[in-house]
C-alpha cells in the first residue's frame, strides 16, 4: 500500500463500511441536516456530530493513514463534500497542501464515499506521480460553481494519465497533500455525498495563525503545536455549534492569510 502511494500520490478504492453501515451514517448526515440545514462544506463537522467523529477515527482508516504517516496521528479538519444532483458545482486542478500553512508535507487527505462516486456523478480525477513535483502555482479564479475558497487553480495540466477514482458507498480513497486532482460536476440523479478529513502527523506546524487547532486520534503528541480540540460527544450541543463557528472562522483566517501570500 505504501509502495503504491509514494509512487502514484494516492491509493484507492480501500472498503471503511458495509452497505447497511453506510447508509446509517448517510441518514445521520441528512437527519442532522433537517435540523441546521445544509452541512455541505462547513469545517470541523467532527466537533458537533457523532457520525463523522466517528467515520475519521475508524480503525481501517487510522490503520491506512498510519501506515502512510506513522503511529502519531491528528485530525486538522473533517468537512462533508456534497454535490447536489445534475448541478455544476465542482472543484477545479489543484494541491490540498497550497495555502494551509503547514510546516512540512506529511499530510494525508481522505475522502470517504456515503453515496456512489462515479464518472456521472463527479468523482475525483488524480494525476499520478504529480506529487513529486512538489507545489505547483496555482491561480484565483471568479467562479462560482467552484467549490474552492478563491477558485484557486493550477492551469494547463495535462490531462493524458489522468485516473478516475471512483468509490462505491462506504469505499474511501487516500492521496498527498500535493497530489494534482480535481472533480467535475454531478449529472447522477443522486447526491454525491463525501465526507472528507485531513490528516497530519503530530511534529507539523501551523506557519500562519497562532491559534490554529487540532485533535489527536491516535499515537501521542509530543509537540503540542496546535490547540487542542474536543469531539462531539453527542449531536448538535448548543456550545459544540458555537465552538465549530470559531474554529471554522480561524480556519478561514489561515487560508486567506495563505491565499495572501501565494496569489
Amino acid at each position: 500500500m505504501k509502495i503504491s502511494y509514494e509512487r502514484n500520490g494516492f491509493i484507492s478504492p480501500i472498503r471503511i463500511l458495509n452497505t447497511d453501515e453506510t447508509l446509517l451514517h448517510r441518514q445521520s448526515l441528512e437527519d442532522a441536516e433537517t435540523q441546521i440545514g445544509p452541512l455541505h462544506y462547513k469545517f470541523k463537522v467532527h466537533t458537533i456530530l457523532r457520525s463523522p467523529y466517528e467515520l475519521v477515527t475508524h480503525p481501517v482508516m487510522l490503520d491506512t493513514v498510519e501506515d502512510l504517516l506513522g503511529p502519531n496521528i491528528l485530525i486538522y479538519n473533517v468537512v462533508y463534500i456534497i454535490k447536489e444532483p445534475h448541478t455544476l458545482n465542482h472543484f477545479s486542478w489543484h494541491q490540498d497542501l497550497t495555502y494551509g500553512g503547514f510546516s512540512s508535507d506529511q499530510q494525508v487527505s481522505a475522502y470517504l464515499a456515503l453515496s456512489p462516486a462515479t464518472a456521472s456523478s463527479g468523482c475525483m480525477h488524480m494525476i499520478p506521480g504529480s506529487h513529486k513535483e512538489g507545489q505547483l502555482k496555482h491561480v484565483g479564479t471568479q467562479d462560482p460553481t467552484n467549490i474552492l475558497l478563491d477558485g484557486q487553480t493550477v492551469e494547463d495540466v495535462d490531462e493524458d494519465d489522468v485516473i478516475l477514482c471512483e468509490l462505491q458507498p462506504g469505499e474511501a480513497s487516500f492521496h498527498h497533500g500535493w497530489t494534482l486532482h480535481a472533480s467535475k460536476p454531478n449529472q447522477s440523479d443522486d447526491r454525491r455525498i463525501g465526507l472528507t478529513v485531513q490528516y497530519i502527523a503530530t511534529d507539523v506546524r501551523q506557519t500562519l495563525h497562532d491559534a490554529d487547532g487540532a485533535m489527536l486520534v491516535r499515537g501521542e503528541d509530543q509537540y503540542h503545536h496546535f490547540q487542542e480540540e474536543i469531539p462531539a460527544a453527542s449531536d448538535l450541543n448548543p456550545q459544540a455549534l458555537k465552538r465549530r463557528e470559531i474554529l471554522e472562522h480561524r480556519m478561514n483566517e489561515v487560508y486567506e492569510q495563505g491565499m495572501g501570500k501565494k496569489l
